[in-house]
């Protein structure tokens, strides 16, 4: 979450969202953190992967910061050229 707004939880505390948009925030954050760490698993530099895959660099440092939403195809993109997808999968009803 953006450093201004405090922790997930207190968001979720002081701001009223729908089960559904709390489980999509969440999802957006993890999946940016599995960025992030696939990145620097790789030992790429956000520089080099705008080079890669033409993503300006301010556009990932936004997207890793999570201040902005990233669009799917430069989600797409960012994961593709360090040799990951996105998978759809069905969720587990509990």
């Amino acid at each position: 979450m953006s450093k201004n707004l405090g922790t997930m939880e207190e968001l979720f505390k002081n701001v009223k969202f729908t089960k559904e948009e709390k489980e999509m925030i969440r999802l957006e954050k993890e999946l940016i953190e599995a960025c992030i760490k696939g990145r620097k698993r790789k030992n790429i530099t956000q520089v080099e992967l705008s080079e890669m895959t033409g993503i300006p660099q301010p556009t990932i440092a936004r997207l890793e910061a999570q201040t902005n939403s990233p669009k799917v195809d430069t989600l797409m993109k960012y994961l593709y050229a360090l040799g990951y997808s996105l998978t759809v999968v069905p969720i587990k009803k509990q």
